[in-house]
């Protein structure tokens, strides 16, 4: 078993591996990450392959559709919980169980599946679970969102998928000069010093942009698709409900849920949040940079 280690918002993390799977070749999205060890661990996970566990005698919490691919949830009796991950797909194999412990300190990953795919499926989704619910108290949000960066300020579109976030931050990087994408499906924000940024992750989906990268937010907008294009700021209350359910989180586990209610909670205290009416065009992009860019200053 070899020891790596990973920093994500300057969260590190220690993943465990068996010599015969090496990282840059199981999670590569994770290379640009890669840092000496240092400093308090937030999460630790064992790696290993092997036959899937039985869940008949557990708790179920619930069966859960993530883009796709369903994540059975399980509670232990020690307080901790059981995941268990399969492919994309309806009737779709197991890929992975995680096993933690109630804060997502120790956590173990077995790789049911076969084959390199869905053992990288397997092992990124349990890795971004972990790390999610490990940080959530520490006014850090894994989110569902694309993020563009224009001069020197990150800004994030949210929406169920296939909605056109990724649609949209391309838009700016057309017709925006200075653009350039952060992250383009779970960026990483977090409450450093009073200040929201928004960090690059090893997680953006179909989209290969894993950069260790941050930047202060300039805004969160909400998008819908609409025939005309239209934007306006939200009202706090508004902007809690807007944000909270774009947030990976677990509404059962208190500790979970109550940091991450406090977490934008603080956010919103200095952190505009739009919604945007829009067409997929250049027009939308000019009417959303104009009216969030502002805040900015």
């Amino acid at each position: 078993m070899s020891q790596y280690y990973y920093k994500v918002a300057l969260h590190c993390l220690q993943v465990n591996l068996p010599d015969h799977l090496q990282p840059d070749n199981i999670i590569p999205s994770f290379s640009p990450f890669k840092c000496e060890e240092e400093g308090i661990v937030l999460l630790s996970m064992d790696v290993r392959t092997g036959e899937a566990l039985d869940v008949s005698g557990l708790d179920e919490i619930g069966l859960f559709d993530c883009g796709g691919a369903i994540h059975g949830v399980y509670q232990l009796d020690a307080g901790g919980y059981l995941f268990s991950i399969s492919l994309p797909g309806e009737n779709a194999p197991l890929a992975c169980q995680m096993i933690s412990n109630s804060d997502f300190s120790q956590c173990e990953a077995v790789l049911t599946g076969e084959g390199l795919h869905s053992h990288r499926f397997g092992l990124n989704n349990a890795l971004m679970m972990a790390y999610a619910f490990a940080a959530a108290t520490a006014d850090t949000l894994l989110i569902h969102a694309s993020v563009i960066r224009h001069a020197g300020y990150g800004y994030l579109f949210t929406a169920p998928s296939g909605t056109g976030k990724s649609t949209h931050t391309h838009l700016w990087y057309k017709h925006i000069p200075g653009c350039d994408l952060m992250n383009d499906d779970n960026p990483v924000v977090r409450i450093v010093d009073g200040e929201t940024r928004i960090y690059g992750s090893p997680w953006s989906g179909k989209t290969p942009c894993y950069r260790n990268i941050w930047a202060p937010v300039g805004a969160i907008t909400r998008i819908e698709q609409k025939p005309e294009n239209n934007v306006r700021r939200m009202q706090a209350i508004e902007a809690f409900a807007t944000l909270l359910p774009a947030v990976s989180s677990m509404k059962w586990d208190r500790r979970v849920y109550v940091g991450i209610c406090d977490t934008i909670s603080k956010l919103l205290r200095t952190t505009p949040v739009f919604w945007l009416g829009c067409r997929p065009d250049e027009e939308a992009a000019r009417v959303c940079f104009n009216a969030v860019a502002v805040c900015r200053d």
